[in-house]
């Protein structure tokens, strides 16, 4: 179809990189995949998006219900979420700041650092913000693949990173990593802090692994940590993130970050989820217990191949069938897992660990599509005994 007038002058104007720009593709709202579907919201299993399935704290609803400013601007530096979190993480508040969601945070941090042309290494497969982000502050990304188990080819960062003679400013590293839950080990992490760059760790689900490497900002001018209340404390719909900065850095990213990014909602809840710590990192072993059995479960499946996972979610490799048609079958039946079309795992779906009832139904389903009728009745039944 040949373009309108209009449209020719529209992308005359337009900044060709994003004229070029490959959109971000988000998960579909429940409502609207309820709706798709024709089953009720109530009904569907949702497993498609890392979210934490027993949602925030019972007190999370009533600190909201008796919240009686939500017509006064929030406060514009977050000072009693960030005073509260020191006791969690065990950085000062002076160098800890919230944003709208991790998502934030990221975009600030690289328009801090990134002049048109500069370079951002990226490690896929992985989270897809961070290319997406690099491309909309003018920055080119370096891609330097994951090996074939997902851990990190640091000789072939440092490669790039040589290659380039200074014009790499950022690197960014997810751990747990999203989609397939490893973690980067402590020597691998301190030999990519020796480089002469920024290196951003995002630590989203960190609390589901035991690990976390927030102390490190404090010996490292190099080092950003990134972390959110989306999963252990289930807050994603209220977007509240934050990162610890080094001090150099933290005060520079003051000057750049809008005031009132953060919305009242989200701050009164993050304060009352860390009230509740107790109640949330319960819920998070629970999850923590699940996904060892869902792991163990999804081993047994014919053709099945997961990956060990620290995070709230696991990554099947699928061997003898098509990933795709088994996402969309098993969405037939109310029941959402993410479904990739890249480089590495196009044959892989990413399973959100959800609660008992909710994985049982999911290994059920895979069953019925993956084994015989009478094999799967009978690895139904054990799973359900268990």
């Amino acid at each position: 179809m040949p373009t309108r007038p209009d449209e020719a002058a529209l992308l005359s104007l337009l900044r060709a990189d994003i004229a070029e720009l490959e959109e971000y593709t988000p998960i579909v709202p429940l409502e609207i995949l309820s709706r798709r579907l024709g089953i009720p919201q109530e009904q569907i299993v949702k497993l498609d998006a890392n979210e934490n399935p027993y949602g925030p704290a019972p007190t999370v609803y009533e600190a909201l219900s008796r919240y009686r400013y939500y017509h006064i601007y929030p406060d514009p530096d977050q000072t009693l979420l960030r005073e509260a979190i020191e006791s969690y993480i065990g950085i000062p508040k002076e160098q800890v700041i919230f944003g709208n969601g991790s998502d934030e945070l990221i975009d600030l941090s690289m328009r801090l650092f990134l002049m048109p042309g500069d370079l951002v290494v990226n490690l896929p497969p992985t989270f897809g913000m961070y290319s997406y982000n690099a491309t909309l502050c003018g920055g080119r990304v370096i891609s330097v693949r994951r090996r074939e188990d997902f851990s990190v080819d640091v000789e072939g960062i440092e490669r790039a990173v040589s290659q380039h003679d200074g014009a790499v400013k950022m690197l960014f590293i997810n751990s747990p990593n999203n989609p397939d839950g490893s973690l980067i080990p402590e020597d691998e992490l301190r030999r990519l802090l020796r480089l002469p760059l920024i290196v951003v760790l995002d630590e989203a689900y960190a609390e589901f692994s035991g690990r976390s490497y927030v102390s490190w900002v404090l010996e490292h001018w190099n080092l950003i940590v990134l972390r959110t209340f989306s999963k252990w404390a289930g807050l994603g719909g209220l977007r509240i993130g934050y990162g610890a900065f080094p001090s150099g850095i933290a005060r520079q990213l003051w000057k750049i970050k809008p005031p009132y990014s953060v919305n009242v909602a989200a701050q009164v809840a993050a304060l009352e989820s860390l009230r509740a710590r107790e109640l949330l990192m319960a819920n998070v072993q629970r999850i923590v217990a699940e996904r060892e059995r869902l792991y163990a479960e999804l081993s047994r499946l014919p053709g099945v191949k997961p990956y060990p996972s620290a995070a709230n979610f696991i990554l099947c490799r699928l061997l003898r069938v098509d990933a795709a048609d088994i996402a969309g079958q098993l969405a037939q039946r109310g029941i959402l897992v993410r479904h990739y079309d890249k480089e590495g795992i196009r044959d892989c779906l990413r399973i959100t660990v959800g609660t008992p009832d909710q994985n049982n139904a999911l290994l059920q389903a895979l069953c019925d599509l993956l084994m015989q009728p009478e094999q799967a009745a009978g690895q139904a039944k054990e799973s359900r005994d268990k």
